[in-house]
């Protein structure tokens, strides 16, 4: 299936939140869909994962009249970092439950960890009715490196192969390829960057990032003339710099550093991402209102917003 399109199913850092004056762009965290050549890709498990799987299951159970004829869902999770407002939606993912799902979640955590031990210690057991081994589902936790691109392909398991050069990058129209590095501007450990890239088109994630004066280096090495970046904003310029209480080193960026990275990519649309909790709907637009007039193709995500890169 030719189709590369976008889905934002949570915009918000740090918590969710549910107010009134929150309902314009949303109050989950962190998740963004996306449906691409035929594959689910699901980047972060935030808040904004558990309606996406509310409507997975139900298109499951309306696929068919047996369970044993319904179509199963399957999805790759890329988990940027395992802070709680990129992973708090998971174990509330209905499909987890469902007995054919079939789930391939990649990360990359501490090198004396796993992904699986942090998701178990974090998400399950003592925080949760279930250990992480008692899910129905057909659940495969990967580490992930820096080295590693995962190649989607039609009726087949995702295959995990080491890049090396950029023959290794090459992939037939029926493929899809998801590539990553670690960028250390987020503390605790870093964060992993992950670009897709299907029919010549690539989408960049890069949430939970600070800017670097001058620009960074290593995101424009990675993203060049990218199709979409979907980045960081978490912060006015303004509150960044508060005198009282200023923001530099929480390993977030301001909209300004998002615009500053779009034009040293090169990247045709840039959707900010990852607001405060704090900013109402009254702000953002306003944000938005001046933005517009700064750089046409940066945009505000809202949950529901889709963008089709194909």
């Amino acid at each position: 299936m030719s189709e590369f399109k976008v889905k934002f199913r949570g915009v918000r850092g740090s918590y969710p939140i549910a107010k009134r004056e929150f309902m314009e762009y949303g109050g989950n965290t962190s998740c963004v869909e996306v449906n691409v050549g035929g594959h689910l890709i699901i980047l972060d498990a935030g808040t904004g994962l558990i309606n996406l799987g509310d409507e997975l299951v139900e298109k499951y159970i309306t696929s068919a009249s047996s369970p044993q004829e319904r179509t199963p869902i399957k999805a790759v999770v890329l988990i940027s970092h395992i802070h709680q407002d990129h992973i708090q939606g998971f174990t509330f993912f209905r499909p987890l439950h469902i007995r054919s799902t079939i789930l391939d979640v990649y990360g990359n955590v501490n090198y004396n960890e796993t992904l699986s031990d942090e998701l178990a210690s974090l998400l399950f057991g003592k925080s949760f009715p279930l250990d992480l081994g008692n899910i129905a589902g057909n659940l495969y936790i990967h580490d992930l490196n820096e080295t590693d691109g995962i190649i989607l392909r039609h009726n087949l398991p995702p295959l995990v192969k080491r890049i090396e050069n950029d023959e290794d990058l090459k992939i037939s129209d029926d493929e899809v390829l998801i590539t990553c590095y670690r960028s250390y501007a987020h503390p605790q450990e870093g964060v992993i960057i992950y670009k897709i890239t299907y029919r010549g088109k690539t989408l960049v994630y890069a949430t939970d990032k600070e800017g670097y004066p001058g620009g960074d280096q290593k995101l424009a090495n990675f993203a060049k003339n990218c199709d979409l970046i979907i980045h960081d904003a978490q912060y006015t310029t303004e509150d960044y710099l508060d005198t009282f209480s200023p923001k530099q080193g929480y390993g977030h960026s301001t909209f300004d550093m998002a615009v500053e990275c779009k034009n040293q990519l090169k990247a045709k649309q840039l959707v900010f991402f990852h607001y405060d909790p704090s900013y109402d709907d009254e702000k953002l637009s306003q944000i938005k209102e001046r933005y517009k007039n700064i750089d046409q193709d940066s945009i505000l995500a809202y949950e529901g917003l889709e963008i089709n890169l194909l």
